[in-house]
């Protein structure tokens, strides 16, 4: 049977417990070092330049590639690498951000003696104030006094938790200081499920649109509604601003007689739309409240606007939005 002490639920309680205080100390002790070094990268003119060796170097991959896709152009760069050519990487211009928990790892002292010597700006990230890195470091952000969650002090666990918490603090600021956007945001990131929800409407609609006159027989707009295979036809007056439109439900209400009625006789008078510059999503959403499957696309819902498109809940359906 297992005991308190070596059950793994209990376990996974405790190392998160741990680590949850010690993410409360980091964000308690944070000082104007840490506004610092945002203003810092923020008057940069080159990239983020970071580092780290061993775990520290798998978080340091991480924030350069958040802060990369986040509005704020870094790099990756391996100590030992950098020793061996890569140190040309890091230009003026540049700020270097090294990650190391101790601030004594010796993998790291080319790279801190090239910042110095070419005087380019760096940002230290370590537990020991005192420690060569953070004493040669323009910013010293200093990771409060906290146990490993191993148990023996010795494998990186609470350490890397908070170097990747700070490294989210960090890329998180400078997001808000440029004003960054989820439109910005769908640049780096146009596959997958995240690019499908921030694509635009004016990205999937269509531009051959299902229209007919308000004064046509209500036989041209079956006809219509066929050729072009959405189902719904939108309904136009003289100026060409979009009235109305057609759907099953309204063929349905209007069975009776409806040949020898006109098209301005069935349709549904100021349909809902979606602008152009709207997120897919929020047009799928437009849908899944109305239930309806499609939206005519126009610049405002002024009824007194044409359409520029239409978009059908396959659109999003094949653009993985939904």
């Amino acid at each position: 049977m297992t005991s308190t002490t070596t059950n793994p639920l209990h376990i996974a309680r405790r190392v998160i417990g741990i680590e949850a205080r010690a993410l409360g100390l980091l964000a308690d002790s944070l000082d104007a070092s840490f506004t610092k070094a945002v203003d810092l990268i923020l008057a940069a003119k080159g990239r983020v330049i970071v580092s780290g060796m061993g775990k520290s170097g798998h978080i340091a991959r991480k924030m350069a590639a958040t802060f990369a896709s986040t509005g704020t152009p870094a790099q990756f760069v391996h100590p030992a690498e950098a020793s061996h050519g890569d140190l040309g990487m890091m230009l003026q211009g540049d700020v270097v951000l090294v990650l190391s928990n101790s601030g004594e790892t010796p993998e790291l002292a080319d790279i801190v003696a090239h910042t110095r010597r070419f005087d380019i700006p760096l940002i230290g990230i370590a537990s020991r104030p005192e420690s060569t890195l953070l004493r040669a470091a323009d910013v010293a952000l200093v990771l409060p006094a906290a146990e490993e969650a191993c148990g023996t002090g010795v494998v990186p666990t609470t350490s890397t938790t908070m170097m990747l918490a700070l490294g989210d603090a960090l890329a998180v600021a400078l997001m808000e200081q440029r004003a960054f956007t989820p439109e910005h945001f769908r640049v780096f990131h146009p596959g997958g499920k995240l690019g499908a929800r921030l694509t635009k409407v004016r990205d999937l609609m269509h531009t051959d649109l299902p229209l007919i006159a308000a004064d046509r027989p209500m036989s041209e707009a079956l006809l219509a509604i066929s050729r072009y295979g959405f189902g719904v036809v939108g309904v136009t007056g003289p100026d060409g601003a979009l009235q109305g439109i057609i759907t099953d439900g309204d063929l349905r209400r209007h069975m009776e007689g409806l040949l020898s009625l006109t098209a301005a006789q069935v349709m549904t008078a100021n349909p809902r739309s979606v602008a152009p510059d709207a997120l897919a999503e929020v047009a799928l959403a437009v849908m899944n409240d109305r239930k309806i499957t499609c939206l005519f696309v126009k610049d405002a819902p002024d009824a007194g606007l044409p359409a520029l498109g239409i978009l059908h809940i396959h659109d999003l359906l094949r653009a993985g939005v939904v």
